[in-house]
């Protein structure tokens, strides 16, 4: 269906093992390279809502003046949003605990910004989905921390986990997005905007 993009050398710009699970689903081949301290920082005044677009613009400005003709990178960044308050990965296990107690018994947004760019193209995108969980336990959030060590996932916790088991009692949107890469858009926009 994307014969097409064999033209290309398709790298993914991500270390998340999540992610280059979805993008294999996708059926073609692509590479992964990630570039050291690639800021993931944002503006204090940019809208929580674009945050994480903005964080997937600013790790594919850093290939820009190494992409060949022929290369086609893809960067993700996915951000938990409770509230206006954008919850990116805990520090540590107190930290963790804090956030899923934020989570517990109220829904929240979980964004995905893409950004698919070569030499002469560039398209920038987010998915939003609604997750919302039950009331959780003090014993149950310790118990995952402790046994799932979510210090890698923006806002503590990977839905495809034990806890999304447990406690994801409504989903409005795109599971993969929460897992951190919607592939339903990127095959869209591949399908549409790359030839």
């Amino acid at each position: 269906m994307l014969e097409h993009l064999s033209k290309y050398r398709i790298i993914l710009a991500s270390q998340s093992p999540r992610r280059r699970e979805l993008l294999a689903g996708l059926g073609f081949p692509f590479e992964v390279h990630v570039l050291p301290d690639v800021s993931e920082s944002f503006p204090d005044d940019l809208p929580v809502s674009q945050t994480a677009e903005y964080i997937a613009v600013e790790k594919a400005a850093a290939y820009r003046s190494l992409l060949k003709d022929n290369d086609l990178v893809i960067t993700a960044d996915t951000v938990v949003i409770c509230g206006q308050q954008v919850l990116g990965k805990p520090h540590d296990a107190d930290d963790a605990c804090r956030m899923l107690r934020m989570l517990s018994g109220r829904t929240h947004q979980v964004i995905t910004g893409v950004c698919i760019m070569t030499k002469s193209r560039q398209r920038r995108f987010s998915v939003s989905t609604d997750v919302t969980f039950k009331e959780l336990s003090d014993d149950e959030i310790s118990y995952y921390v402790n046994e799932y060590h979510p210090m890698d996932k923006a806002g503590a916790y990977g839905i495809q986990e034990w806890i999304g088991y447990i406690g994801v009692t409504q989903l409005n949107g795109s599971y993969f997005n929460v897992m951190g890469l919607p592939v339903q858009r990127i095959y869209e926009e591949l399908r549409k905007n790359f030839f």
